[in-house]
This record gives C-alpha cells, structure tokens and sequence, in this order.
C-alpha cells in the first residue's frame, strides 16, 4: 500500500485574503493607468486649447471690458460705472496662463532636462506601454520595501517610469524595464505568520489607494477642460477648431458693438468729412466747452481718441487715453482743470459729461482736432512725419 501525501493545511482567511488582494492590486494597476492615460490627455487638450484658443479669450475679455467702458462714458449711470470697473478688474486679474501651461509641460523633469516641445501631441499611452507600466509599478512600488533608502530609490525610478508613460514612449518603458533589478520584496513568505497581518495591512491600504484614484478620476472628468473634452474625445482638433470659429464670431459682433457707439470714422484724411453722428456736439450743449484757439497754452489737455489717430497727430504734451479706457485709468488724470480733445468733439464731450458728474473740473474743446488744427495751434505725429487728423 502506497503512502498518503499529507495534504499541506492553509488557512481559509489566509486563501481568501490573497485572492482578495490579489483583485485589490489588479484593480488599482487598472484604474491608475486609466487616471493616468486621463491626465495626460486632459493636459495636452489644455496646451493645445490654450495655444490656440487662449487669445482669443483674452481679446474677448478686453472687447467685454471695452465696451462696459464705452457704456459707462456715455451714461454715467453708477451701475454702468460699477459693471465697466468690474470687466476691467476681470481682465487685470487674469492669472499668467503661459507661466500657468508651463507648469505643466515640466511636470515630472528632472532639474537637467531639456525644455519639452513646444506643441506636444496629445499621447494615448498603447497596451505594450499599459502592460510594461503595469509589471513596473507591480515591482518597482516603494511600498514593497520597508527600507527608507530603498523606497527613495524605488519612487525615483517609478517618476522616470511615469515620465516615461507619460509621453507613451514604449522603447523608454522596455529600456526601463530592462534596467530594474529586482529588489528584495516587503511581503513575507506565504508560510510565514505575520503574512495574514501583512494581508490585511495590504488590502487596506490597495482599498484606500483605489478610493484615491476613484476621486481623482471623478475630479478630472468634471475639470473644465475635462468635461469640453468629453464632448468629442475622438476628434479633439475638430471641437477646437469649431470652438474657435464660434469664438471669432462672438468677437466679430462685440467689435461691431464697440465701433457702433465709438461712431463711425471719417473716410481719408482730414478734408471735407462730415463728422459722424456720435459726435455732433450740438448732443452736449449744457457741459463746459471752449474754442480751441482760446485753450491755454500751458493747459492740461487729456486725448481720448484711439492709438492710429493720436500716431497721426496730436499735441505734443497732452495724456492720451482712449475713450474705453478713462473709467478704469481715471485715477492717472491730473488734478488740474482739464480739457478734453478727440476728433471734432464728440467723444470728448462724453467724457467731460463723466468727469463733471463725477466732481472734476473739466472742459470740452469744441470742434476737437480739426479745429485745433483750423487754428493753426502745433500738432506733432509720432513717427516724426507731418502730423495731420485722422
């Protein structure tokens, strides 16, 4: 009669607390390469928005802020004033995006590295890589050691491993690969007896770390660029170039807005133009106004027209500030009495209508530039040509 091989006992806890763990590591493996391969994605849709739609935005802001301001000159309503302060605050405190975006593009560089490309690809990491990133963190995670300098060693290499995965670069994850030794593992022996306990330190800490990695999935998907990329996750280029032409179109009108209570200019130079109707200073006989010819010659003079036109010509001396800009720039207006230019005096007189309600001393120079010039009073251009009124 043969001799019975004694059946080895195991613990039933034990068994099932390995089969426990052994899902537990699978599912955190699985779900931190997907938060991972999320990341990376949502990042490099944020660069890309940011390249191509970030000044469009910030123009949008400015017209916002432009025309709240053209409002507020013309009513001098308190509520108006306090809207223009507001979309002009908004466009002040907006955060330095490129500093932003290029925090980054440097995530995970070593201090010696070489700057990233300038437009990354978007990276959807391959299964090669999955699986190479998988076996990596598997025996390479700090938290198989107890040793301190042994866990310092093992995240350094796991930031190149992510560096790596980050980029999708399977050749850079099988040279890693390929590179680690394994190191004396954490977990004792299946015979040992503190492996229960080890079991169940392990399984908490896998419960933990998948909770962790459940919330930072939740927190992507609902990020802004998260949620817009969600819309067309497979065509990302096609939903940009949609948002731009929307974007380009909003600004298009905003711009109309702006130019329709500016006025029209006038076509050609300085000859025989009627001015347009915003300017017609009959609109603001009860404000203080003043020939040009009889403005001081050491007079304060405040020029509210646009860049082009004071570049033509202006007076030499006088502060230029656009008209969209005097709400939000009046606390640089000089405390003297002031007389308020443009072309032919209409957009003057709006701001010197804002300016006395709001306790300046401040007056209108009838008929604007041209009659400075018709005066013959000097004008000087800023390229140094002849200086004329646009």
């Amino acid at each position: 009669m043969s001799a019975q091989i004694p059946v080895r006992w195991t613990d039933p806890e034990q068994q099932e607390l390995e089969e426990r763990v052994e899902a537990a590591e699978l599912a955190w493996l699985t779900m931190d390469v997907d938060v991972r391969t999320l990341r990376v994605e949502i990042d490099n849709f944020a660069l890309i928005h940011h390249q191509l739609l970030g000044p469009l935005y910030a123009r949008l802001d400015e017209l916002d802020a432009l025309l709240a301001e053209a409002v507020a000159v013309r009513t001098g309503d308190p509520e108006d004033l306090r809207r223009a302060h507001e979309a002009r605050q908004r466009v002040e405190d907006l955060p330095d995006l490129d500093a932003l975006f290029d925090s980054v593009r440097e995530r995970g560089e070593q201090e010696q590295a070489p700057p990233p490309p300038a437009a990354p690809a978007r990276v959807r990491p391959g299964r090669d890589a999955q699986r190479i990133y998988r076996e990596l963190v598997r025996r390479a995670h700090p938290d198989l050691s107890t040793d301190p300098r042994e866990q310092q060693r093992r995240a350094a290499f796991l930031a190149r491993v992510n560096e790596a995965y980050a980029y999708g670069d399977t050749g850079a994850l099988e040279a890693l690969a390929a590179e680690w030794s394994t190191a004396p593992e954490a977990a004792p022996a299946v015979d040992s007896p503190d492996r229960l306990g080890w079991l169940r330190r392990r399984l908490e800490w896998l419960t933990g770390r998948i909770g962790e990695l459940a919330a930072e999935q939740v927190r992507l998907e609902r990020s802004a660029m998260g949620e817009l990329l969600a819309l067309s996750p497979q065509d990302p280029d096609g939903l940009l170039t949609e948002l731009a032409e929307q974007l380009l179109a909003k600004a298009a009108a905003q711009q109309a807005e702006l130019e329709r209570l500016m006025g029209p200019r006038p076509v050609g130079d300085n000859g025989g133009a009627d001015p347009d109707p915003q300017e017609n200073q009959t609109m603001f006989a009860q404000i203080p106004t003043i020939d040009a010819a009889a403005v001081p010659a050491d007079a304060a003079l405040l020029d509210v027209r646009e860049q082009d036109e004071w570049d033509a010509g202006h007076v030499d001396g006088a502060l230029h500030i656009p008209i969209g800009e005097v709400v939000a720039r009046i606390g640089e207006l000089p405390d003297a009495k002031l007389y308020v230019l443009c072309r032919v005096g209409g957009r003057s007189a709006q701001v010197v209508q804002y300016l006395v309600q709001n306790g300046r001393d401040a007056v209108n120079v009838d008929g604007g530039m041209y009659a400075w010039d018709g005066a013959g009073r000097p004008m000087v251009s800023s390229d140094g040509r002849d200086a004329f009124v646009l």
